[in-house]
């Protein structure tokens, strides 16, 4: 009854100190981490050390393999043993480098490392079970490459392992014959192995994870790694007789910190400011360009469609009464339009609409819409009757006006037979409603039949900034500036303000500035205030000059469409340019002739063919204006080729691409 209220006591004092402990270790993470937030709460920041020191602690869990009997030289085992298995403490300090958001790194361990075991039970001769175990340990070094493969917190490691002999003791218990009673127990047999290797060396890979423990811009931060190693049996053998080998997994938990060096704010530096007054000039002269752009008598299918694209303009009932021909070209497509021109690509993706309203307005008129698909011809009659129901639900044109025929390929193909480059661009182009028509209404002068439709003529302007505005600007001023703000001082000192502004440009007006003057002198002063407090002063003079109206000189553009890989202008453009273009172009005027092509084929082929394209043209010009008497004027030649920087259109869509298979003439008159 004493030794068991001894043990009682014993218990409750057990209880108490443990209770005791547990209270010392959370009051001392408590304080720990108090600290942490302390730090973090500073303004004061430090980087993520690269140098780590700790300590790692875990378990092995040991395997062994192999055979042993004699265990030293004064006791041999009347019976082999072979497997078995035991579990360990693994004690170390560490240290480690790696630079932080790096892949590779350093590990460096070295401590405690047991491979206690026990074999597995045998039978000796007289039917008595037999037991060995092992208390085998060793001073360990082991240095490892660090391997962060994702620049995270997950890392791999491997590496050599020396390993010294510590301990070699072993225990053998011969156990008694269960089938004899009453025997006298076997003493066990206790000593040391012989024949062991002082030193083996070996080798491990591991995997870990860093968790970072408080705050990770503190001065000094620490990181809990769960790990995991294995250490296979290559090198493992303790002893350097008989077959005995170990191999061992390792789990366990790495406490690490490190110093980490103090980040230094950035000094502040308030970004720069320049500043600058643009002063509209009186335009002397304004350009303004009529081009007479050409309409290809094709409406292109998507592959595998017989809908029209929707790239296409296409209009209600109610927008047919409004639609206008010559204004297209500011209409807003209800669609993108991807071309480097995109008012003239948005007046040929309304060539429906244009091709309408002339049926429209020229009752006697009359079409035939010819599809081409590589499907079939029924996928090409499809395609055209798709065309057919537009111009007839939507223009009201009378269906007996419109016929339809459906092929394989268009009568003008681009792909020819044996072709086998860029074939999927050229089929595209092949893929398309043809308009036919035999009404002198609807061509382009002296055409008939498979020919194109009559063009549509652009005006355009140079476009130019309001000459009533007057800009000034402030580069980096959203970056620098909460606000600034302008003060304009005329020749008689008066001043006026202006603002205050948060953009990087202002704009004001002529008559805001002159008031009822017509002209005058400024000192102009651009005053803003930094973000850090500071006022920076700028200052430009500006000179406004009365309005003097602009001279209007009128250029004339011609285009002149090729179909594919032809370089000779067929010849139904050759009374056009003949008749139409050449008396266009005025006394000593200047002619710039231009050859593109599109990007299919190869890059020299195309910039020779567009050459040869542009010399055809020349050559009808010339010979025009010889036959009408006149050497005034000065032709120039040149050939872009399928260079995108002098490209009429894009060449995304067929649209575009048949359109760059183009020579431009240009008529600038000689002022």
């Amino acid at each position: 009854m004493k030794t068991i209220l001894k043990l009682n006591k014993g218990s409750r004092q057990a209880r108490s100190l443990n209770n005791h402990t547990a209270k010392s270790i959370i009051l001392v993470a408590l304080v720990w981490f108090s600290t942490q937030t302390t730090v973090y709460s500073q303004d004061v920041q430090y980087n993520r050390p690269s140098w780590w020191f700790g300590a790692a602690a875990g378990g092995n869990v040991n395997f062994f393999r192999g055979s042993t009997q004699m265990l030293n030289n004064e006791f041999t085992s009347p019976k082999a043993f072979h497997d078995g298995t035991g579990l360990g403490l693994y004690l170390a300090p560490l240290i480690e480098y790696y630079r932080p958001n790096s892949v590779w790194g350093f590990m460096f361990q070295s401590g405690y490392d047991n491979r206690a075991g026990k074999f597995n039970t045998v039978t000796t001769a007289c039917n008595c079970p037999a037991d060995l175990s092992t208390k085998l340990s060793y001073f360990t070094i082991e240095p490892s490459l660090r391997i962060a493969p994702f620049r995270s917190n997950f890392y791999m490691y491997a590496g050599p392992r020396f390993a010294f002999n510590n301990e070699k003791s072993f225990e053998y218990q011969l156990g008694l014959n269960p089938n004899v009673p009453n025997q006298a127990p076997t003493p066990a047999v206790n000593g040391d192995f012989s024949n062991m290797r002082n030193t083996l060396i070996s080798m491990q890979i591991g995997m870990g994870y860093d968790i970072p423990l408080g705050s990770q811009t503190a001065k000094t931060q620490w990181v809990l790694s769960p790990f995991v190693a294995f250490q296979p049996y290559f090198g493992q053998n303790p002893r350097d007789i008989e077959t005995w080998n170990n191999t061992t997994i390792r789990g366990g938990f790495a406490l690490k910190f490190g110093q980490g060096r103090k980040i230094e704010a950035p000094e502040t530096v308030d970004p720069e400011v320049s500043f600058s007054v643009n002063t509209p000039k009186n335009a002397v002269v304004v350009n303004r360009s009529r081009e007479v752009f050409p309409l290809r008598n094709y409406i292109f299918f998507n592959v595998g469609s017989t809908e029209i694209p929707s790239r296409y303009v296409l209009l209600n009932k109610d927008q047919v009464q409004d639609f206008k021909e010559d204004q297209v070209q500011f209409s807003n497509p209800n669609t993108t339009t991807a071309g480097r021109s995109d008012r003239q690509m948005l007046v040929y993706y309304n060539i429906i609409n244009i091709l309408g309203d002339r049926m429209q307005k020229n009752p006697g008129t009359n079409i035939k819409l010819v599809g081409s698909s590589e499907k079939g011809a029924d996928d090409g009659r499809a395609m055209a009757e798709s065309v057919k129901k537009y111009l007839v639900d939507i223009f009201a044109i009378a269906p007996s006006r419109i016929g339809i025929e459906g092929r394989v390929k268009p009568v003008i193909a681009s792909e020819k037979p044996g072709g086998t480059l860029e074939l999927e661009l050229i089929r595209q182009g092949d893929q398309r409603v043809t308009v036919e028509t035999f009404s002198p209404e609807l061509l382009m002068e002296f055409q008939a039949g498979s020919a194109a439709l009559k063009p549509v003529e652009i005006v355009s302007v140079d476009q130019k900034e309001n000459i009533d505005d007057i800009t000034f600007n402030v580069a980096g001023s959203k970056e620098a500036f909460n606000t600034w703000t302008l003060e304009l001082k005329d020749a008689n000192g008066k001043v006026k303000s202006f603002g205050p502004y948060t953009e990087d440009k202002a704009i004001l007006s002529k008559a805001v500035i002159l008031q009822n003057q017509q002209q005058g002198t400024f000192n102009v002063a651009m005053i803003g205030q930094t973000k850090s407090g500071k006022t920076v002063r700028k200052e430009a003079n500006v000179e406004i000059l009365p309005y003097v109206a602009p001279q209007i000189v009128e250029s004339l553009r011609y285009s002149v469409l090729f179909e594919f890989g032809e370089s000779k202008a067929i010849a139904m453009y050759d009374k056009y340019l003949t008749e139409v273009v050449t008396p266009k172009i005025p006394v000593g005027a200047t002619v710039a002739i231009h050859g593109h092509t599109d990007i299919i084929g190869d890059e020299t082929y195309n910039q020779n063919l567009s050459l040869q394209r542009a010399n055809d043209v020349k050559g009808i010009i010339e010979r025009s204006l010889a036959k009408a008497g006149r050497s005034d004027v000065k032709i120039t030649v040149d050939g872009k080729g399928e260079d995108l920087n002098f490209a009429q259109f894009e060449n995304k869509y067929p649209e575009e691409r048949f359109h760059n298979r183009s020579v431009i003439i240009d008529i600038i008159p000689a002022n």
